[in-house]
């Protein structure tokens, strides 16, 4: 069943301007919504009362009670101050929030991920000739856990977390390579670019952003959605990266139970080459 959130991020671009201005605050503050009327709502986002009305009965439901109260069955009940670091908690107390705030990303991430769209990325990075990955700051860290899977599966990947290579890199790509750009504002300007480089060559183009209306969506064949709301509350942002290693770990355990026999060769190649760098316990 598709969710609510990944319903407004769906028709979004159909969507006028008074509308996405609901959308973006239901997106940003979903957990709000629940202590908010229909007229603080309105006020909020600068419109009328009976265009939020037409707003939730454009996802679906009756009015909007119906939105929040199928917003608050899908969003976990876990509370943003509970999750908020302070001065005054031992690490172990952090240690706890950040694990809440992880578990929500988690789970929020669950809602608003297309079934469809991932068994499609795994289908194309699994059937590449050749697959870039291209991350910057944060990203970068993931982009190169990405390749290093995908390497172990026998698969040709390459991380770069240069600008000047992802423009190389992108350059030569053609229809048989698949390019993933990593970017949870989905903003970063070189990402985009080096999306925009790949598809001149026709490579396919896959993004893992959190944002349904940024700029890297619209160059990227499949774009993979994560819902971490960190940038409110939080010292850094750390959940985002979890919900994007899970997409990463999924489509990397996705490859290996359909693998056939050359690849599954090449993953006891990989993990026989590796047993020499471990001191042995016996």
């Amino acid at each position: 069943m598709e969710s609510t959130l990944h319903k407004i991020k769906t028709l979004y671009f159909d969507m006028g301007p008074a509308e996405k201005r609901i959308a973006d605050n239901v997106l940003e503050n979903s957990q709000e919504l629940a202590e908010l009327t229909v007229n603080e709502l309105a006020e909020r986002c600068r419109c009328g009362s009976a265009t939020v009305v037409r707003f939730a009965r454009r996802l679906g439901f009756s009015g909007y009670q119906g939105l929040k109260y199928g917003l608050a069955r899908e969003m976990q009940s876990v509370s943003k101050l509970d999750r908020q670091i302070l001065k005054s908690d031992s690490c172990f107390e952090i240690f706890r929030k950040q694990s809440a705030e992880i578990s929500f990303a988690l789970q929020s991430t669950l809602t608003v991920l297309e079934e469809s769209r991932l068994n499609t990325a795994a289908e194309k990075i699994m059937n590449a000739e050749r697959i870039a990955v291209f991350g910057l700051g944060n990203s970068a860290s993931i982009a190169l856990d990405a390749a290093h899977k995908f390497m172990r599966l026998g698969l040709d990947a390459q991380a770069c977390s240069d600008n000047h290579m992802q423009a190389i890199v992108a350059s030569h790509l053609n229809r048989s390579c698949v390019a993933m750009g990593i970017s949870h504002s989905g903003a970063s300007k070189d990402i985009i670019e080096a999306l925009e480089l790949s598809k001149i060559g026709s490579a396919s183009t896959i993004c893992i952003t959190n944002h349904a209306d940024s700029p890297i969506v619209k160059v990227s064949d499949i774009p993979l959605f994560t819902s971490a709301d960190e940038t409110k509350h939080s010292i850094l942002a750390l959940s985002s990266r979890y919900a994007q290693l899970a997409i990463i770990d999924a489509i990397y355990s996705y490859i290996v139970v359909r693998s056939d026999k050359a690849a599954l060769q090449a993953i006891y190649n990989t993990e026989y080459s590796l047993k020499k760098k471990k001191v042995s316990l016996i």
